[in-house]
């Protein structure tokens, strides 16, 4: 596709004007980054991986009724997705203990919480995606408490949706981050899940031997993230038509 006007780049993909109104093309890098990007590298292959597995899940919240932004997979690197106005909030759903929660908490890796715990960060790198409260976001009008109630209705839905497919072909999933966007029909406002759903997104573990097939195996240097990424899109049946090389990361100064 010919490559057009750039919008923005992130530490993981690059979006584009697309090529109509509404559209734009997101594109999937082999950029890796962990620790507020202080740790960083290219993985060949990675965004590959990504884009297709991406694709996946959201055609899976397609079917089941969830709005996404997700239009179609262009090529290897790139889809076409909706444009949408991002809510400046991540929304992380926690299954289990780990990272961060692990860390702060005092919780032992690895525990199952007792329900699924819902968490707002800001999106902010310079502050380093600070966690915030439902007080805070009212307060500071990043979103409506009506917004809040769809924001954490549509997380819980990604999550029933996710855990099944997940448990399904043998992987726990313990925790993943999504982004919301806004949409307008006339005076109309929908939220729909935007940005990606993939293991960078995601701590995947399997169901029997707790191996880290996500961006802990880079952030904690656990071996090729491109053969824990290609493990899961082997067990899920998403696989690039072509070789993903599973070459060392290359390292960016």
């Amino acid at each position: 596709m010919a490559r057009r006007k750039k919008i923005y780049e992130g530490k993981a993909k690059t979006l584009y004007e697309g090529p109509e109104p509404g559209t734009i093309v997101q594109y999937f890098k082999d950029d890796a980054t962990a620790f507020n990007a202080e740790k960083r590298a290219t993985i060949e292959g990675k965004g590959v991986l990504n884009n297709m597995l991406s694709e996946y899940f959201m055609l899976g919240l397609t079917n089941i009724g969830i709005p996404n932004h997700f239009i179609k997979r262009l090529n290897m690197r790139e889809q076409l997705v909706r444009a949408c106005e991002i809510v400046p909030l991540e929304v992380i759903v926690r299954n289990y203990a780990a990272g961060s929660m692990a860390k702060r908490l005092g919780i032992e890796e690895g525990m199952q919480l007792p329900r699924p715990v819902v968490e707002y960060c800001l999106k902010d790198d310079k502050l380093g995606d600070p966690l915030v409260t439902e007080e805070h976001i009212a307060a500071f009008g990043w979103a409506s408490q009506q917004d809040m109630d769809d924001i954490l209705s549509l997380a819980l839905r990604v999550n029933d949706f996710l855990s099944g497919v997940m448990y399904g072909v043998g992987i726990r999933l313990v925790d993943f981050k999504i982004e919301i966007g806004r949409v307008y029909d006339g005076d109309y406002q929908r939220l729909i899940v935007a940005d990606e759903i993939s293991p960078d997104s995601c701590r995947l573990w399997d169901i029997e031997t707790g191996q880290k097939l996500d961006k802990d195996v880079f952030r904690r240097d656990l071996g090729s993230l491109t053969d824990a990424y290609t493990e899961v899109a082997r067990r899920l049946g998403v696989m690039p038509k072509a070789n993903v090389s599973a070459s060392k990361p290359t390292l960016i100064n």
